[in-house]
């Protein structure tokens, strides 16, 4: 069992800290450079965990549990238009990489009016390539009402934002409602915006746990951070992409930025507890930047020879 871990400090002696990790048997899972300050998200064997900790101190640097941690979130919002971003989507995705997710943004192509907003089956699929989507919203009711066809049959747990308070009754197939924030055209950093985050994130990492307990009792045929090593440390190429973490975790899998067409078979040969991955995968094209997308299979779709 692992346990993900956020490291926020210096970047001096960092090396240091990637080789306890790699000493340790864990898993650098996301390594993020923000000016001077250095953040890791990584999995750690829970019994040295507090090998980690006192590394942390010894750099004088913060840790903290990271429950997003090996989860990939999209951010979707309405458009791509100034009236729907930068402000509230990206303050949303930028608060939840704090917490260890790794996220993307999704803007539709037809969101601007009630009268025009829709969403195409590509982006669907898009989107259910994903753990869990935000569908950051607006500030008026009935708009997030009568948009609901956006979000209600999305095949993954979705979570909604948007300023009016709305009982989740109101929202069919929606896994959580967080109310306080709507469309706002300036940066969340005020007092009840904070709070709202806060309470985005709770929210965010209840359904997150909900999603990993049905996991439990069928889970996955290899850990995903396990088919992730195995890639970094199988595949070459790897070393050469220039996307942030080319190897994403998920819950059930793994995202490759690399191009499905030039390198699948590569990924399909990668080695995990001596059985190739496309024996215990489903390994097929993104619909993201034709990114290779890795679906672990369950252990309840193993198939015995009688």
């Amino acid at each position: 069992m692992y346990e993900t871990l956020t490291f926020t400090g210096g970047v001096y002696k960092s090396d240091e800290l990637k080789e306890l990790i790699e000493d340790l048997g864990g898993i650098l899972l996301q390594e993020n450079i923000l000016q001077s300050e250095l953040i890791i998200n990584m999995a750690i064997p829970i019994d040295d965990v507090d090998k980690i900790k006192e590394k942390s101190k010894e750099l004088l640097a913060k840790l903290t549990t990271a429950p997003m941690a090996g989860c990939e979130i999209a951010i979707v919002s309405p458009t791509l238009a100034r009236h729907h971003l930068p402000h509230s989507a990206c303050d949303i995705a930028e608060y939840l990489r704090k917490f260890g997710a790794k996220d993307n943004m999704i803007g539709l192509a037809r969101g601007d009016g009630k009268g025009t907003a829709g969403i195409t089956e590509e982006e669907k699929k898009l989107i259910e390539e994903h753990d869990l989507a935000v569908f950051a919203l607006g500030s008026f009711k009935q708009c997030i009402l009568d948009k609901d066809f956006l979000y209600n049959d999305i095949d993954i747990p979705v979570v909604v934002t948007g300023a009016p308070k709305i009982d989740l009754e109101e929202l069919p197939g929606v896994s959580a409602y967080v109310e306080d924030l709507g469309r706002i055209p300036r940066r969340l950093r005020r007092g009840h915006d904070i709070r709202a985050l806060k309470k985005l994130v709770k929210v965010v990492e209840d359904v997150l746990n909900n999603k990993k307990r049905e996991l439990v009792n069928d889970p996955p045929l290899a850990p995903p951070i396990v088919v992730k090593n195995a890639i970094e440390n199988q595949v070459p190429s790897i070393k050469d992409a220039i996307s942030p973490t080319p190897v994403t975790s998920q819950l059930d899998g793994v995202r490759v930025k690399l191009d499905y067409d030039k390198y699948h078979e590569e990924i399909e040969n990668v080695i995990v507890d001596n059985k190739k991955l496309s024996d215990i995968a489903d390994i097929k094209k993104s619909l993201m930047y034709d990114y290779i997308l890795v679906k672990i299979y369950n252990e309840s779709s193993i198939i015995y020879d009688s």
